[in-house]
């Protein structure tokens, strides 16, 4: 995934990330199955609605909708962490608050070499 820029806003790192290629519902809910797991105090919304999941197999079952927001406390980054993926896009939008110094300021290099590899991961799961 590349990063395409980050700002810091009221306390949050806000970030546009590109997906190598536009990805479908299908991929978007392999991703958000892939990281269940690794939150602490999960929230899942489609189109703005929270949806109510019990398992990660559950994800794989959303009905299908313009976007896909998977947040809560990243038991990985150590920090809320909300991801947004667009249905039939390569755009993901990324919020972290900033909650330790590494998260602090939205300078471009630290926060892709802190969430880059993150984030390619997410985007591998969706071809598993």
């Amino acid at each position: 995934m590349l990063l395409i820029g980050v700002k810091e806003e009221n306390g949050w790192l806000l970030s546009r990330w590109n997906l190598t290629y536009k990805v479908g519902w299908e991929h978007i809910c392999k991703a958000a199955a892939a990281i269940f797991d690794y939150y602490d105090g999960l929230e899942i919304l489609a189109d703005g609605e929270a949806v109510e999941v019990s398992s990660k197999e559950d994800v794989l079952h959303l009905d299908e909708a313009g976007d896909l927001v998977i947040r809560g406390m990243s038991k990985i980054i150590k920090a809320p962490l909300m991801i947004t993926f667009y249905n039939q896009t390569n755009a993901v939008s990324v919020s972290v608050a900033g909650v330790s110094d590494e998260f602090k300021e939205a300078d471009y290099q630290r926060f892709n070499m802190s969430l880059g590899q993150y984030m390619d991961s997410i985007e591998l799961a969706m071809y598993r």
